[in-house]
């Protein structure tokens, strides 16, 4: 069941600072800028920043202030200090561990990430253009007063919480990475302002360990969290599934003024941190999907962040070019050969032999969720789990 794209040119914001890339954990860190580097260039290299409508735009850093909306003033003093001090650590704070690497620029390129993602919020809310992507954002782990899981500022909460300081009423976050949305999900976990939705692998496998389909917000704010955790292995068909059966419902329900979604690559079969085997093909799908139910639901607002995604050649660089490309209205053919010159300057980065093709060659497809389930299926037990913990919140069940 293939979803049709909305394939009207639309305004783009696109947010770009060529100094993001200094947001460097150093060599052999899962989380190499060259993703980044190699995006905005394959973005390039198929005129998409050219584009009718498409806006390429550099933000300031987010200042202490703006900061604050979600981080403690402590914490961002912390992290100062490590950057001042790249070879200490501060565990309490979650800086200089195992995941999150001490560095010198890690305060200025955090705020610098962060800065683009809540520029991103304010150019969609304003109306200066109906869709803004920062694909260099995304850092969903960062807590209010730690960094976690190589996040060190939660751009997405910050980007949502200038939203709500603008005078929204309801805003949507829907993430798709393959690690639980977590820090996002604490920011708001007792707002009913803000409805955040997650799908990912299983917490029994995975980072951060959260994400239980039972998780559904504060007391304040029951129904304002949806969590769909995946079995390990799920593939195109029941990934596919799974986000058609829960997101189209819960948006509709909720009615947002502004949505605000995570695309997270690393949901893909050759990632090597975890263990889904999705197709690029279905993740430029479900980018298509949430274009559209911003167009249904939100009235054309949407901002689109980045995420993880660790292959840094093979996967991120053509699903974050699809991701733009569906947000400016100009979708790539999948077949379509990637440019020589794009191919040209991965080799010249990394030595490897960079992608053919915008594909990786197969059309996938889905069964629709109200055509029937199998109890004894694990995709659609975990389905029926998270269906049934949050959609009677929204009048969506009896």
């Amino acid at each position: 069941m293939p979803d049709a794209e909305h394939d009207t040119p639309c305004g783009l914001h696109l947010f770009w600072d060529d100094a993001v890339t200094d947001y460097d954990f150093g060599p052999g860190h899962p989380m190499d800028p060259t993703r980044l580097a190699l995006t905005k260039h394959l973005v390039d290299a198929y005129g998409l920043s050219s584009g009718p409508g498409v806006t390429v735009r550099a933000a300031p850093s987010a200042g202490d202030s703006t900061l604050r909306l979600v981080h403690t003033a402590e914490y961002i003093d912390a992290v100062r200090r490590v950057a001042a001090d790249p070879s200490s650590s501060d565990p309490r704070h979650g800086l200089g561990t195992e995941d999150n690497w001490a560095f010198a620029a890690v305060h200025r390129a955090s705020a610098l990430i962060a800065g683009q993602s809540v520029a991103a919020a304010e150019a969609v809310w304003r109306g200066e253009s109906p869709h803004a992507v920062n694909f260099t954002g995304g850092l969903h782990h960062a807590m209010p007063d730690r960094a976690s899981g190589f996040c060190v500022y939660n751009d997405p909460a910050l980007a949502i919480a200038r939203l709500l300081e603008l005078g929204a009423e309801r805003v949507a976050y829907v993430d798709v990475d393959v690690h639980h949305g977590d820090g996002v999900q604490q920011a708001f976990w007792n707002d009913p302002r803000v409805l955040t939705v997650s799908l990912h692998e299983s917490p029994a496998t995975l980072f951060p360990e959260t994400g239980w389909s039972t998780e559904t917000g504060g007391p304040d704010a029951p129904g304002s969290a949806a969590n769909l955790p995946l079995p390990a292995g799920t593939g195109d068909s029941g990934w596919l599934r799974a986000f058609h059966a829960l997101v189209p419902e819960l948006l509709a329900a909720f009615r947002p003024q502004v949505l605000v979604t995570q695309h997270g690559a690393d949901t893909h079969v050759e990632d090597p941190l975890a263990h889904l085997a999705v197709s690029l093909d279905a993740q430029r799908i479900v980018a298509q999907s949430l274009h559209r139910l911003a167009h249904e639901t939100a009235g054309g607002r949407w901002v689109a962040l980045g995420g993880g995604g660790y292959a840094v050649v093979d996967v991120v660089p053509r699903t974050w070019t699809h991701l733009v490309a569906t947000a400016a209205g100009r979708p790539v053919d999948p077949a379509a050969e990637t440019p020589e010159e794009w191919r040209a300057e991965v080799y010249r980065r990394t030595r490897q032999r960079a992608p053919l093709r915008m594909t990786d060659g197969v059309g996938p497809d889905w069964r629709d969720f109200h055509d029937g389930y199998d109890p004894a299926d694990r995709l659609d037990q975990a389905v029926l789990a998270a269906r049934r913990a949050v959609l009677p919140h929204h009048g969506l069940l009896p």
